[in-house]
């Protein structure tokens, strides 16, 4: 499973328990420098996208979610606290078996 994380300069211990649960790739875009805001590039091979809420501007939000809808990639919101993280990721396995690409 590849995913990209938006927003949160530092992830702490949820890039660490992301790895624990079979993400085999890991792409951070903090989102706070200028270009991160405006040139976006997601992977095709993106599962989902981990937006984090409490660390990110409205304006990076809107690019991201126009560029996963895009895509078709599934987005996860969430506060940057791995019970959040992991509680949005659960959500998104049960809604369907092709929510997540393996």
């Amino acid at each position: 499973m590849s995913i990209v994380i938006v927003g949160g300069d530092y992830l702490g211990n949820i890039e660490k328990n992301l790895y624990a649960m079979g993400v085999k790739e890991l792409t951070h875009i903090s989102g706070r420098k200028p270009i991160d805001r405006n040139k976006i590039k997601i992977p095709q091979s993106t599962s989902f996208i981990l937006v984090l809420t409490d660390y990110i501007n409205h304006c990076t939000a809107q690019n991201v979610k126009c560029i996963a809808k895009s895509k078709s990639i599934p987005m996860v919101f969430a506060k940057r606290s791995w019970s959040s993280v992991e509680e949005k990721i659960k959500q998104l396995e049960t809604s369907g078996p092709s929510a997540l690409k393996a």
